[in-house]
């Protein structure tokens, strides 16, 4: 998982600009993390990052929208990784982003304690959130209760081949002893959610990984065409009706927990009214509910602020 980061909406700004800022605006220091004791803050004009891919646009559009009825001006700023949009989260040039929990904890983990540090990601969202918050507090970020919907890494085989060997979860292709050859990143040979997680947990016999990357439209119509038995895709990809593929549960939680959890700069945006917000999604925004405003916007090409506002207003959250 590792979602990317163009500006769409109200305000826009390069990602060199950022970087100028960011540069001049450092947040609290390495050297002093334990001493940042910043209360909640409050401002009246909250920016919101994105990442410039389709879901983290809408999530960002679903925020600032509810942001703007709650009574703050927003503006929606994007930046292309998170080498640099997370520094401006500190730094309060960005006071919102969504995001994805164990990724993130695992990201901010190798930021702190260096690339080679054990993973605290793990598929148990408790213990992945309270990592998660031990590593984001000293940096004055704010971690919001993760919702309903989560962005995973998953895998799809096609309908077709489903329905001939009767699988629904992954520990049935694992019984069927079925040889499978899995397109996918070159990194899925070494992963321990892909390949070896594969064979490990679910018994799966992986003949090879087809180096055609994660979700893409080569790696779908490899498996469309039955050159591949298997694709490494996400739980939220819009676009597998359309190859004829359909998921595999991962019944035995191989996958890490990566819920989408707003993540705020506690002096800015730490507050109990931003906390309220953007609260009301988690009652309601579900995976499936992501991976149908992601088929919105990337099959019938609409844009994430009018498909957020539909959405909202059919949940009752916009007036």
């Amino acid at each position: 998982m590792g979602p990317g980061w163009p500006v769409r909406g109200r305000a826009r700004a390069s990602a060199a600009v950022l970087l100028a800022l960011t540069a001049c605006s450092p947040g609290p220091s390495l050297e002093n993390r334990g001493a940042v004791t910043a209360s909640p803050g409050d401002s009246h004009h909250l920016t919101v990052g994105s990442a410039g891919f389709t879901e983290s646009d809408l999530l960002a559009q679903m925020y600032a929208q509810l942001l703007d009825q709650a009574g703050y001006r927003t503006s929606i700023l994007t930046v292309a990784n998170r080498e640099l949009y997370e520094p401006a989260l500190e730094s309060g040039q960005i006071d919102v982003v969504p995001e994805y929990a164990a990724t993130f904890a695992d990201w901010l983990n190798a930021k702190t304690h260096g690339a080679d540090a054990r993973p605290v990601g793990s598929p148990d969202l408790g213990a992945t959130m309270k990592a998660l918050r031990e590593l984001a507090a000293p940096r004055g970020l704010t971690v919001l209760p993760p919702g309903r919907a989560v962005d995973q890494n998953a895998f799809a085989v096609s309908a077709g081949y489903a329905r001939a060997h009767g699988l629904r979860t992954l520990s049935d292709l694992g019984a069927a002893k079925l040889k499978v050859r899995l397109a996918a990143g070159d990194e899925c040979v070494e992963r321990p959610y892909c390949a070896p997680g594969l064979k490990k947990v679910y018994g799966i016999d992986i003949t090879g990984v087809d180096p055609k990357g994660v979700g893409t439209t080569q790696a779908k119509l490899a498996v469309q065409d039955g050159r591949d038995q298997m694709v490494l895709t996400t739980t939220t990809d819009a676009t597998l009706d359309r190859f004829g593929l359909v998921l595999l549960a991962d019944d035995r939680h191989l996958q890490n927990a990566d819920y989408v959890v707003p993540v705020v700069n506690r002096s800015r945006a730490g507050s109990a009214r931003v906390v309220k917000a953007l609260g009301k999604l988690n009652d309601v925004l579900t995976t499936e509910d992501l991976a149908r405003l992601n088929q919105q916007v990337d099959v019938r090409r609409r844009l994430p602020a009018d498909v957020a506002r539909a959405y909202l207003k059919d949940k009752g959250l916009l007036k």
